[in-house]
């Protein structure tokens, strides 16, 4: 509400300025009941952060705008709302685009030369204060990045050479991006695939180039199919069956699993022991055997059968190293 109040002051010197009546810090005191100093900062205000070209007339004893074209900013943020922006910057360090990355510093610099009398803090000091680490992400190439997100948000296809780890082989794929999701510290563009004919994930990290597609690519998707796609598949793996799995987790670490949100249809089970179960729908068991194996004997599945025999088998393999 102050910085409004604030607003409404430079506004309405702004526009005596505009109808050459020449306003100082003395009309400006007296209109809105503040002190003559508070008035004079305001008027400092205006000309060295909001680059208002004001020019003071001795005879008149007031001031003029120099470029009567002059505007102020369109917009006046509160001291809450342009904190929320800076630490969104700090959050946007998954983001491997350094140019965007420096265009949005440089961008929110502006904001904070122009919108905040105050500055509670600083986009540099910030760093000091909140800080973001990932681990286990996929590297994304930073041009890469920009010419997928470009792509998006034009509806504009890409052709890109495609790099699978499960065949150890690339595929050219004309692509039409659709949605760009962040992953557990990875980058996917969920795109309708042309060579496929439907909804495909692309991890941004296995892109080995990417270019201009000639094709015209029309796919009738709509926003909510992409939702259900993402949705459906645990993971991000794309996978026409679902199925149910259900993991008991120990006493020991249920108080932890109980805050993590695997699924958004996961149904959870306190028992009387302490145990947790979990039960959710998956399309692949990839990740999940990921998931269960990392936890040890703290995690065991209950169903399916068939993916309780897959960490049975791993857990053979692994044995097999050890003893």
């Amino acid at each position: 509400m102050a910085s409004k109040i604030i607003y409404e002051r430079f506004l309405w010197f702004h526009n005596q300025a505009k109808e050459v009546r020449y306003p100082n810090a003395g009309t400006l005191a007296a209109r809105f009941e503040i002190s003559r100093k508070t008035a004079q900062r305001d008027v400092s205000f205006m000309i060295n952060r909001l680059f208002a070209p004001l020019v003071y007339v001795p005879e008149k004893r007031g001031f003029m705008y120099e470029d009567a074209s002059y505007e102020l900013p369109g917009s006046w943020l509160s001291e809450e709302e342009l904190t929320s922006l800076i630490v969104s910057y700090r959050l946007a360090s998954t983001i491997p685009d350094k140019a965007l990355k420096t265009s949005l510093k440089a961008f929110l610099c502006q904001i904070l030369s122009q919108h905040s009398p105050k500055r509670p803090v600083s986009v540099t000091g910030l760093g000091e204060k909140v800080s973001v680490k990932n681990i286990e992400y996929s590297l994304a190439d930073g041009k890469i990045f920009q010419q997928v997100l470009d792509a998006l948000l034009q509806d504009r296809p890409v052709s890109i050479e495609y790099y699978s780890p499960h065949t150890d082989a690339c595929t050219l794929r004309d692509i039409l991006p659709l949605h760009l999701l962040h992953y557990m510290g990875s980058w996917h563009i969920i795109a309708h695939c042309s060579l496929r004919g439907e909804i495909r994930d692309f991890v941004l990290s296995r892109i080995r180039t990417i270019g201009i597609c000639d094709a015209s690519i029309s796919a009738r998707v709509t926003p909510s199919s992409v939702k259900d796609y993402i949705r459906e598949n645990f993971g991000i793996f794309s996978g026409k069956e679902v199925r149910e799995v259900a993991i008991r987790f120990s006493a020991e670490i249920a108080p932890w699993i109980a805050e993590q949100v695997w699924h958004p249809r996961q149904k959870a089970e306190r028992a009387p022991d302490g145990s947790l179960s979990l039960t959710f729908p998956v399309a692949d068991f990839r990740e999940i055997k990921r998931e269960i194996l990392k936890h040890g004997s703290n995690a065991e599945v209950i169903a399916p059968l068939s993916l309780r025999d897959e960490i049975k088998k791993e857990i053979e393999k692994m044995k097999n190293l050890y003893w």
